[in-house]
């Protein structure tokens, strides 16, 4: 289990829920509401230049908000960012349990603890 992968599992309490939304977003036990956000997201990460105000249908419909939409973008662009960056510079793979570790610490901490 990688690191944000970790940290949702941590937040959410199941990890089992995580790697099942990882696996088949579709098929897994998370409720209709993230799985549209996730959905979304997903267009985001993919092919966001093909965005229009009609992907943001679904969204509302379940009571996702314009911040919440907003946020959900920032944080996709933000961890693509840091993503490639990681993978650019060489940084090491750690191991499932030290993202396991990591992750019980950003949850509680946050990704910028003070």
């Amino acid at each position: 289990m990688k690191y944000h992968a970790a940290v949702a599992a941590e937040l959410l309490g199941s990890e089992e829920l995580v790697r099942e939304a990882i696996d088949d977003l579709e098929s897994s036990a998370l409720a209709e509401k993230e799985k549209v956000l996730l959905r979304f997201v997903t267009k985001v990460n993919r092919r966001a230049w093909e965005i229009t105000a009609d992907d943001m249908k679904p969204l509302y419909a379940v009571g996702w908000t314009d911040e919440a939409i907003y946020y959900a973008i920032s944080v996709c662009a933000l961890f693509n960012f840091y993503n490639r960056w990681i993978d650019a510079t060489g940084v090491h793979a750690m191991s499932d349990e030290a993202h396991r570790e990591f992750g019980k610490r950003t949850a509680k901490h946050g990704y910028n603890p003070k």
